[in-house]
């Protein structure tokens, strides 16, 4: 990850991206299934930034009556996607049927956040990621976005004047979202953005009375979309 951070800072040049072939993803489910799984519940990124489902979805018709494949739209990514497969794990091993196990990735699915700070929109606007985000296209230069995932798409909350001001508006929206309930589980990712990183997940500590954050920076895919000083935080509440 720490060469695709240093490469978007220097290179002219934006690196590209691109999902897996449906053959790929129909190798790789024969993969899985090679090493004693009865079934397959394939979580991916949000079909309205990627084309990982489709064809994700083309390898599970092909593979029908071969193997039981049930691919699930996160309608998210990083982290928001991270806490779906997580709670889908969870169920697997507490002996949750398949049916079950991809009801719960779908409830948690309708209860994570994804809010994020970014220092420009062009790294978004460039791979085509925007969103309704790109209304926010050619305010002033100094202004930090507030960004959320809504419905699967990059989605604006907020234009602020710094990112100190835009993380302070990113926690007040979280602790809104929350209702009055208590946060469940929280992560914090950064793309190229350590110590803002450190700092923000030790505000969601001490805010949210959480004796773990998981602290992570993004993938290359996703932080080659978002861009370098990218911060942001993924959450849910508990019932």
């Amino acid at each position: 990850m720490f060469y695709v951070e240093n490469r978007l800072r220097a290179d002219k040049t934006i690196p590209t991206t691109s999902q897996p072939s449906a053959g790929e993803f129909e190798d790789f489910f024969r993969q899985v299934a090679a090493r004693g799984a009865d079934a397959i519940v394939a979580l991916f990124i949000s079909s309205k930034l990627s084309g990982t489902i489709p064809n994700a979805q083309a390898a599970q018709e092909q593979l029908s009556g071969e193997l039981t494949v049930r691919v699930v739209d996160s309608l998210s990514t990083s982290m928001g996607l991270g806490f779906i497969v997580l709670a889908a794990a969870r169920a697997a091993a507490a002996g949750k049927s398949l049916d079950e196990v991809v009801a719960v990735a779908e409830d948690m699915r309708s209860r994570v956040q994804v809010l994020f700070a970014v220092d420009t929109l062009e790294y978004l606007y460039l791979g085509g990621r925007i969103g309704g985000a790109k209304r926010l296209l050619g305010t002033a230069l100094n202004i930090k976005p507030l960004l959320q995932l809504e419905d699967g798409r990059v989605e604006p909350l907020a234009q602020v004047r710094t990112k100190r001001k835009a993380v302070a508006q990113m926690l007040d929206v979280a602790e809104e979202r929350l209702g009055g309930k208590c946060m469940a589980e929280a992560a914090v990712i950064d793309v190229d953005s350590l110590q803002e990183g450190d700092g923000l997940a030790e505000q969601v500590r001490g805010r949210f009375g959480l004796s773990t954050v998981y602290r992570t920076t993004v993938s290359p895919v996703i932080g080659t979309h978002a861009g370098p000083g990218t911060v942001g935080v993924g959450f849910y509440a508990e019932r």
